[in-house]
């Protein structure tokens, strides 16, 4: 198994994808996503536009759909959530389809999205990705970070570190892809016990931590608490594992 890390969506390499792309968002879609799922969400349909989210969704019966938008970290005007995975609670999401547009992780998720295998991964379901991984085995895998307005991000390279730690530490096959692979892992390794105290460091942490979000950062640095797994059933369309 070759794994590369690829700290953008902007960095990934044109005119090729791998048998299995796994989008990262830390803060917060993926964790959102993972965690919309594990409470009953029928599926996740991601968009990186806001209007075209809104079309789409009218299709849907008002009882059946919520709208979850977030740009530069607030609540986009006219939908039902924000960007908190705190706010998908089991109440809220089961039998529902959540439309969801961020900042990053949705235009993270659109990049990959012609890959055999797409997965959306967190700090919070790190186990169940490494066990699909483990189980099905794919050639090539790309992990991919969302970043931030194109920039590189703290909180997801630390979770594609944590990845593959765990695949190395497990399977003696694994391949560095790239360089971004061996400085991930060591990222991971320097902070595994103090999740939370690195994102205070980065700079979206300090960004939501403005937005008195540190309750979401608290659960979004949390390791392997969530076995929901979302995984592409169609372009665009997440559903759990």
């Amino acid at each position: 198994m070759k794994i590369s890390v690829f700290h953008t969506p902007e960095l990934t390499p044109t005119g090729s994808l791998p048998d299995c792309a796994i989008a990262i968002d830390v803060l917060r879609a993926t964790t959102t996503m993972a965690t919309a799922l594990q409470s009953g969400a029928e599926a996740v349909q991601v968009f990186s536009d806001m209007d075209q989210l809104m079309e789409v969704s009218e299709q849907w019966s008002p009882n059946q759909r919520l709208r979850a938008g977030e740009r530069g970290g607030g609540t986009v005007a006219g939908c039902d959530l924000g960007n908190s995975p705190l706010a998908c609670t089991p109440e809220l999401m089961a039998g529902k389809r959540l439309f969801i547009s961020t900042t990053n992780g949705t235009r993270c998720l659109e990049r990959i999205q012609g890959a055999k295998t797409v997965l959306a991964a967190a700090l919070i379901n790190r186990s169940a990705v490494v066990d699909y991984l483990l189980k099905h085995q794919p050639e090539t895998v790309w992990i991919v970070g969302s970043g931030w307005e194109g920039a590189y991000s703290l909180e997801d390279t630390v979770c594609a570190g944590a990845i593959a730690h765990s695949l190395k530490a497990q399977h003696a096959e694994v391949v560095e892809g790239n360089d971004e692979v061996v400085a991930a892992i060591a990222l991971y390794t320097q902070w595994h016990d103090k999740l939370l105290e690195l994102i205070h460091h980065a700079s979206h942490g300090q960004r939501l931590l403005r937005l008195d979000c540190l309750e979401d950062l608290k659960y979004c640095t949390q390791l392997d608490i969530l076995e929901a797994l979302p995984i592409q059933k169609e372009p665009g369309v997440l559903i759990k594992y």
